[in-house]
């Protein structure tokens, strides 16, 4: 399996290499340096579909429902969050896929009427990736001067694995079980870790 067990710094490449292969998301990747903001990643779902498509000879799209694009600033106000949304949604108004855009400093003003319980402030964008749901998707990537940064608190292997693993750090068993019986009907070859 391609990226299975090779050292970090060549898994980023392969990384980029794969995920050069999915033009929309790439390029998505590659035009968010110029918007300007200083901390910002597209991760998650996104970036490990796009490797699992690629493992398994899928179309670059195959499952991928949105493109988690997050970011970090201390003005907390939805204002400011929705001006962050539109000049990323009209940026890339020809995508056909959701951006999911969220400012990871905001996140817990509203984690508990969503989720059903409060979670603390994210200190950095950095400190949210961390909490992310399973450690195959606790991935983020940008281009920063067109040089390709990965920020993946766990590494990459369970990502080239094809492994899906909890992430208790925020998330419930509940939450958990649903996203990994909705991938594997996608990407039969992924090997869930029970909670």
């Amino acid at each position: 399996m391609i990226g299975k067990n090779a050292q970090l710094s060549n898994q980023a490449e392969i990384l980029h290499k794969i995920l050069c292969d999915n033009r929309l998301l790439y390029q998505i990747i590659e035009e968010s340096q110029t918007l300007n903001l200083p901390e910002y990643y597209i991760g998650a779902g996104c970036i490990a579909q796009t490797v699992w498509n690629y493992q398994n000879g899928n179309p670059p799209l195959k499952g991928i429902n949105d493109i988690d694009f997050v970011y970090f600033d201390c003005d907390l106000s939805l204002e400011s969050e929705n001006m962050v949304i539109q000049t990323i949604q009209n940026k890339f108004s020809d995508c056909p896929l959701k951006i999911d855009v969220k400012n990871q400093a905001r996140v817990h003003l509203w984690y508990g009427n969503h989720f059903g319980y409060d979670i603390a402030p994210y200190n950095s964008i950095e400190s949210a990736i961390n909490t992310w749901p399973t450690t195959a998707t606790s991935v983020g990537v940008r281009l920063m001067n067109n040089r390709f940064q990965v920020y993946a608190p766990f590494g990459l292997n369970d990502l080239f694995s094809q492994i899906v693993r909890p992430n208790k750090a925020k998330i419930t068993k509940e939450i958990y079980d649903k996203k990994v019986q909705k991938w594997i009907q996608t990407w039969p070859s992924l090997t869930i870790t029970s909670w």
